[in-house]
């Protein structure tokens, strides 16, 4: 499903066969993404959420084979490095690999060179040292300018690495499963923030098995299940109790309001 209203193709996959290690975890997988279309893949665990991600930052592979093609940005050839620029994620993975000594304005000059923490060959101009200034005011973490990175909470540690993935101003923000481990405050301080990016134009796509963290704006869900779409489409179509029940193999009771969705047991 295309938007009517989005712009140029972010991301193509099409025909992918992706191994990680000995399981193969797609197979014959395609999904396109265009530019201003905000989407949540959704998915239990196991059903290549993590892989999908890592195949965007470039960290896995297809199966070479003549069928496949894989575009970011309109490209088929990319620099790793140039796409992480304007692909703004933020994962578990990362949060877990991040520098406990790093503090958090240092935290957010890191996004500029997509790097975990900086580094003594790196250069920042006074702007960029100021946009990191501002950004952590933005996101409520003014405070945790000269805190460390392991001394911070899960909630403030996400808010920081949201931070490093908007300074550089990204053409879209990737998510992994954003509000996990947060408390009710952080969740709703957290989707806040995101959709206030959203609304300024920032393409969202979220990889995610928590429903109630898919904001109003999304307009497209895809189901993922064993490395399989289940789904694909407008999301009052695709967010079903019945579809929710086939998706996690349990019977599933669906609420909504003011545009957002939770599950309940069915």
């Amino acid at each position: 499903m295309r938007n009517d209203q989005a712009g140029s193709p972010l991301i193509e996959i099409q025909r992918a066969t992706v191994y990680r290690g000995d399981t193969c975890v797609f197979t014959d997988f395609s999904l396109s993404l265009q530019e201003g279309e905000h989407v949540a893949i959704l998915g239990p665990n196991g059903a290549g959420k993590s892989t999908f991600l890592k195949l965007l930052a470039g960290e896995v592979h297809p199966v070479p084979n003549d069928a496949t093609n894989i575009r970011l940005f309109g490209e088929e050839q990319w620099n790793v490095w140039d796409v992480r620029k304007r692909l703004g994620m933020v994962s578990h993975e990362l949060q877990h690999q991040y520098m406990d000594q790093v503090t958090g304005l240092k935290v957010i000059l890191s996004g500029f060179y997509a790097s975990i923490g900086i580094y003594s060959h790196q250069d920042f101009s006074y702007a960029q040292v100021a946009m990191a200034d501002k950004m952590l005011e933005e996101m409520g973490a003014g405070s945790l300018k000269d805190r460390r990175f392991g001394a911070m909470s899960t909630g403030e540690q996400r808010r920081c690495l949201l931070g490093r993935a908007l300074v550089h101003d990204p053409t879209a923000l990737v998510l992994d499963e954003p509000t996990s481990g947060l408390d009710l405050t952080a969740t709703f301080h957290y989707l806040d923030l995101v959709r206030a990016h959203m609304q300024k134009g920032k393409t969202l796509l979220l990889v995610t098995h928590h429903i109630h963290e898919i904001p109003p704006e999304v307009e497209r869900v895809v189901l993922l299940k064993q490395g399989k779409t289940l789904q694909d489409g407008e999301k009052r179509a695709v967010l079903t109790e019945a579809n929710l029940s086939q998706l996690f193999d349990c019977p599933v009771t669906l609420v909504q309001a003011n545009g957002w969705y939770q599950a309940l047991p069915g």
